[in-house]
């Protein structure tokens, strides 16, 4: 029985085509996890609903969250920025819910400076052949992007000794086996076992 009621704080990392999506998708099945809707100052698509898909903020919306330390990470990509609202996240965390970010390295290490209890997974592939082979598979994107996303992703590996733990997904099953099992290692931790039933009475 847990004594600490909040949920925790999962970053989930790795390179496009190891399945991440699939990975979360799994977990939130369990019904005890939960991702965060994440904040960008990018138009909206067509279709795209603010406070479902993304909060979407103008710069300056965006830069006040920034100086009022409202964001657990951001980024910048294509002239537009992205980031984790802080207040999601407490949130879902309050309500007892294990919120996952699938984010990448960067914004990783920023979590984790600014929630140092944040619990940092990176997925890898078997090979770097076999996620060429994925992303081949996948049919979206172009040889050349293909060759940047493997290069991206050889650039982040000697940032994976920041991470608590590494995922292995070769069989995707067993990747998500392996992420349920880090939920349930991080629930055996003193600051969630209720142990007041075991002590004695005075």
């Amino acid at each position: 029985m847990s004594k600490n009621n909040k949920g925790l704080l999962i970053v989930l990392s790795g390179p496009s085509g190891c399945g991440k999506g699939t990975m979360v998708a799994e977990l939130l099945k369990r019904g005890d996890c939960a991702v965060s809707v994440s904040a960008t100052t990018r138009q909206p698509r067509e279709g795209e609903i603010d406070g479902t898909h993304y909060y979407f903020l103008s710069k300056e919306e965006f830069q006040q969250r920034i100086d009022n330390d409202g964001l657990l990470e951001y980024a910048e990509y294509c002239g537009n920025y992205y980031g984790t609202p802080r207040a999601e996240v407490d949130r879902l965390r309050a309500e007892g819910k294990h919120v996952i970010l699938e984010i990448e390295v960067q914004g990783a290490l920023q979590v984790k400076k600014r929630c140092p209890e944040a619990i940092l997974v990176f997925t890898v592939p078997p090979t770097v052949s076999e996620l060429s082979r994925r992303l081949h598979k996948r049919g979206t994107e172009t040889d050349e992007v293909i060759e940047k996303r493997i290069a991206q992703f050889q650039k982040e590996l000697p940032f994976v000794p920041e991470y608590d733990y590494v995922i292995l997904n070769d069989a995707l099953e067993d990747a998500v086996a392996d992420f349920a099992s880090v939920i349930r290692l991080e629930l055996m931790r003193p600051a969630y076992v209720d142990l007041s039933h075991l002590e004695e009475k005075k």
